[in-house]
């Protein structure tokens, strides 16, 4: 990617073309305040990726955010006030809006942190360069600890010394694999500073909540191909501290038939492949999710068809399923097979209950059974006439 002249951001950005985004910083600067656009709809800017959140950076505190914004007509909602942020609603578009901070004390979980007024405080308790770049309401760009070039370069690297931000929050170490995932140029090379911080501070993974681990990993599950992050997790260490037993094996072949399926990435599906000890404890998964994955493992180790696997699992989860099964036995596969699994779940079994009458209770559910993994066996193929004279 080309890097322009001068640090300043296309004027065609999302952020810098919308009124509200725009009136709302005009306010902080009638006031004598500094309002910056910062970390991800910056960077996101920078590498031409479609930004989400818009969050913004200023040096007015949190009462001062809430007078001003009051005033001007906009709706404030005090989501993080503890921590100096104010959701901040303009014509419907929330804004997180957050004053400079700088750490005080940090335990390796959450942080202690003092409200500043200087914007390179602000960015030195961030994670990585490339999160740490401010732009100002005419796309100017602030790059106080050469987040830039890191940007352009998509090199994913902590802030001065790696092992201390990683210590100051250890869910960094996770992070940084999710960061490398979604941005990182691959043929760029691993930084070495950051495998030795990870490498060097692997117990303090052991301190983290199932609940914040388990949301990061599934975001990392969630890049287009995680792989190559989680084969380095695997080599420092960090894999299995998270998730003993895990083995990345299956993870680049599942992701390889996925793109050959055209199918969409399905995290459940891919942390099925990884394996794993009490997987759903150690990430504290949602009861939909712990069904999903459960549902995912039962069917790829299954005989039964594609379509049967799609009438079993459903579209998503039996997808997953034929993917991964293809996946273990290292057979091709292509989208028609998964146009077998859609066909599947919308199957409709054609024996009820109501065409068995001479059968009730356990003898029915019995039969029921029966004809329907004759069904199954089938490839869903036969007629309720040719099942009942079976």
């Amino acid at each position: 990617m080309d890097r322009p002249a001068s640090p300043r951001l296309d004027p065609k950005t999302a952020f810098l073309t919308d009124p509200a985004a725009q009136n709302l910083c005009a306010v902080f600067a009638e006031a004598g305040f500094r309002a910056l656009f910062v970390g991800g709809c910056v960077r996101n800017a920078i590498m031409s990726v479609p930004i989400s959140d818009i969050d913004i950076a200023t040096d007015a505190t949190p009462d001062q955010i809430i007078q001003l914004c009051t005033n001007a007509g906009f709706r404030c909602i005090p989501t993080g006030i503890e921590h100096g942020t104010v959701t901040v609603v303009a014509k419907d578009h929330p804004f997180e809006v957050t004053t400079f901070r700088k750490d005080v004390e940090t335990d390796g979980r959450r942080a202690v942190v003092a409200f500043a007024s200087d914007v390179a405080d602000d960015a030195r308790r961030r994670d990585f360069t490339m999160n740490a770049l401010y732009a100002d309401a005419e796309g100017v760009i602030t790059d106080p600890v050469g987040g830039l070039k890191d940007a352009y370069a998509r090199c994913v690297r902590f802030i001065d010394d790696a092992g201390q931000r990683i210590r100051e929050d250890y869910l960094r170490t996770l992070r940084y694999f999710r960061f490398s995932a979604q941005y990182a140029d691959p043929t760029g090379g691993w930084d070495a500073e950051a495998l030795a911080g990870i490498s060097e501070n692997l117990d303090g993974l052991e301190t983290l909540s199932a609940e914040r681990v388990g949301s990061e990993f599934m975001k990392l599950l969630s890049a287009p191909d995680p792989s190559p992050a989680i084969a380095v997790m695997h080599q420092t260490g960090v894999l299995a501290r998270l998730l003993p037993g895990a083995d990345p094996t299956f993870l680049g072949p599942l992701v390889h038939l996925e793109h050959l399926a055209s199918a969409e990435a399905d995290p459940l599906t891919r942390l099925a492949a990884l394996g794993g000890d009490a997987v759903e404890d150690r990430l504290r998964l949602s009861r939909r999710d712990r069904r999903h994955l459960e549902s995912v493992r039962t069917l790829s180790m299954s005989s039964d068809t594609a379509k049967a696997i799609g009438h079993l699992g459903g579209e998503e989860a039996g997808r997953g399923a034929v993917l991964l099964k293809a996946a273990y036995a290292g057979t091709p596969i292509d989208d028609v097979v998964m146009r077998q699994v859609d066909d599947g779940a919308k199957a409709v079994f054609p024996i009820s209950a109501k065409d068995l009458p001479h059968r009730s209770g356990a003898a029915l559910g019995t039969e029921l059974k029966r004809l329907k993994q004759l069904w199954l066996a089938s490839d869903l193929t036969k007629s309720k006439d040719v099942l009942l004279a079976s």
